[in-house]
């Protein structure tokens, strides 16, 4: 594995006020992101020098005192964080669109501003959600396998066969902007009808596909391929469960790019295992990373990949400036170019 560092940057003599803007980062950023941050006069930078994850203790200590925090998902911003990082720390600016990892309310209390990263991940998370999709309908991890191990013996009528997108029903659990981009990469494959489910119905998000907003319920029994694209919140936590998977189509696929906690994991194995649906695709899972011998790892029709949705070395790269934008945006107390308003 390996070691991480905690790197510091910055001549520390430029002020906003009467404050050095000392921050901590929390992870190796791509360099674009890290150079935002170090061209800025007074900007003081400590940094986990690492791919891996800063540990807890580590992470304790390099948000003492600190005025701004560059994070990322992984990292568990909660009370004992804040309690550590003391009342100097004014903006938490997260590499990520999703939130989940922050205690809201905490930061809240203390009047903390967070920075957030929406929009310049979408179109990598949407191709990717589509590859997972064909990846499990058309069965290619599968058929990839079939090759290297010598099972491809000679074309056969009914061998390696999937379903196809052509004329099916495809469901969207959450049509924010992911959701969005996904039924529009889906649309030119033929898809016949998009259903979508959330919060409530979007008519103007929906106008694009002719999608119909449904309950969850009838969402499962009528789609061919469902997509979850939607937010980690209380409403949204286990919601894809038995119940769910019960009512789905044993010829359905099921895709998440979400969050692993929007699926209960174990019956989703249950209704594989028993071809109560016929594949999954997954980017997330709960734990990430997936132990090994994790029971889902043991199916032939479950793909699953190391939650990278928005990996594509562009995306990474603007995702890390606009972290940074945001961050020194918040410390100058400006208007952040995407700010979560609490």
């Amino acid at each position: 594995a390996a070691r991480g560092r905690c790197g510091g940057s910055g001549d520390g003599a430029g002020r906003f006020g009467d404050a050095v803007m000392a921050v901590f980062v929390t992870r190796r950023i791509p360099v674009e992101g890290l150079r935002v941050l170090s061209q800025v006069g007074g900007c003081r930078v400590q940094q986990w020098d690492s791919e891996e994850p800063v540990p807890r203790a580590e992470l304790l200590a390099g948000v003492a005192g600190k005025r701004g925090l560059l994070c990322l998902l992984s990292d568990h911003i909660d009370r004992e964080v804040l309690e550590a990082a003391g009342p100097n720390l004014k903006v938490i600016s997260t590499m990520s669109v999703g939130f989940d990892h922050l205690a809201l309310e905490e930061i809240k209390k203390r009047g903390i501003r967070v920075g957030y990263t929406p929009d310049v991940l979408t179109d990598a998370t949407a191709e990717l959600s589509v590859a997972l999709l064909l990846s499990a309908c058309r069965r290619l991890p599968e058929a990839v396998e079939q090759v290297k191990n010598g099972g491809w013996t000679t074309w056969k009528p009914l061998w390696m066969c999937g379903y196809g997108l052509s004329d099916s029903t495809v469901g969207i659990i959450g049509l924010g902007r992911i959701g969005q981009a996904v039924a529009r990469r889906l649309k030119p494959f033929g898809v016949k009808k998009f259903l979508y489910t959330g919060s409530g119905p979007k008519p103007e998000s929906g106008a694009e596909f002719e999608a119909e907003f449904v309950p969850l319920t009838r969402l499962a029994e009528e789609s061919d391929f469902v997509v979850v694209t939607c937010a980690l919140t209380p409403a949204t936590q286990g919601m894809c469960n038995k119940d769910f998977f019960t009512r789905m189509k044993k010829t359905s696929v099921f895709v998440n790019t979400s969050r692993g906690s929007v699926v209960n994991q174990e019956d989703l194995y249950n209704a594989l295992a028993h071809g109560q649906i016929a594949a999954a695709g997954l980017d997330v899972t709960t734990p990430e990373p997936l132990p090994t011998d994790h029971p889902l790892l043991s199916l032939k029709n479950c793909v699953i990949l190391p939650h990278i949705g928005s990996a594509t070395y562009a995306t990474r790269s603007t995702m890390a400036v606009l972290a940074a934008n945001n961050l020194l945006a918040g410390l100058r107390g400006e208007a952040m170019s995407h700010e979560l308003l609490l």
